[in-house]
């Protein structure tokens, strides 16, 4: 069971600097078929990780926070936010998870009360499509922003002073761009013509509350993606092998029959 979500406005704390990416995601993301109940594997592919939907089945986004903190989750899919329908950027609201928290987040949000299903369907009926947004159909991905907490009184040497700034000025780098190959890559699977998107499917009961959130810094600590599309497109890429196909029995065979069959009746 999963307790409700909150729903948390685009607050930002003025006065902090972005933190370097983790080492160990502060949410994870998954992707459920929800008709199928289950989690849809991925397979890792130069650089990306991808899944394979199926078309007409509803869908969620599991995320788990894996902090003893709170933390805002902002969700986009296929490009757009799923809480206000604009063209997601990391500054809009949000999804606050509390500590250790994991949330399925199955529509898009209609009110406090209800959401659209998310439904796997042909790119041309996505709802990034079906309102003129269809260059990023294909991603589900989420920008991760830790709570800002104010500062603690520090009590240190003056000479600890010079050494402490160098320390904060590390901090406050941002992170390394991604490499050349992995660019690359993504400028491949861009290539191959899309063919799955997100519908906007029925109205579904699912109630959230409302909270305050102060983000620790304008931008997030982590953003993650996963990349989905139907089985064929994902075999034709070389993403996934292709279905198993049993051994055709074509040729002779010394021994065809297996045990004594019954006799012909008169």
């Amino acid at each position: 069971m999963f307790r409700p979500l909150a729903l948390a406005l685009a607050l930002a704390a003025s006065t902090a600097c972005s933190l370097p990416a983790h080492a160990r995601d502060i949410v994870t993301l998954g992707v459920v078929d929800r008709d199928s109940g289950q989690t849809l594997p991925e397979y890792p592919f130069r650089g990306q990780h991808w899944g394979a939907g199926a078309p007409g089945h509803r869908r969620a986004g599991r995320v788990t926070n894996t902090r003893r903190e709170r933390v805002l989750v902002v969700l986009s899919v296929d490009g757009v936010n799923a809480v206000s329908g604009q063209t997601a950027a990391p500054s809009q609201a949000g999804y606050v998870l509390g500590p250790w928290e994991s949330a399925e987040i199955a529509g898009w949000r209609k009110s406090l009360d209800d959401i659209a299903q998310f439904v796997f369907t042909d790119l041309p009926d996505s709802y990034a499509a079906r309102t003129g947004r269809p260059a990023n159909v294909g991603v589900v991905g989420i920008a991760v922003f830790r709570e800002y907490q104010p500062p603690r009184p520090q009590y240190a040497p003056p000479l600890a002073a010079q050494e402490q700034a160098r320390d904060s000025m590390a901090k406050s780098m941002p992170a390394p761009a991604p490499p050349a190959a992995a660019n690359r890559a993504m400028a491949e699977a861009d290539a191959m013509p899309q063919q799955l998107g997100t519908g906007h499917g029925q109205r579904e009961w699912a109630p959230v509350g409302q909270t305050s959130f102060q983000r620790m810094s304008t931008r997030p600590q982590q953003v993650s993606q996963v990349r989905y599309d139907d089985v064929n497109a994902l075999v034709a890429m070389g993403v996934m092998p292709p279905p198993y196909a049993p051994y055709a029995r074509t040729s002779p065979r010394a021994f065809p029959q297996g045990f004594v069959a019954d006799p012909p009746r008169w």
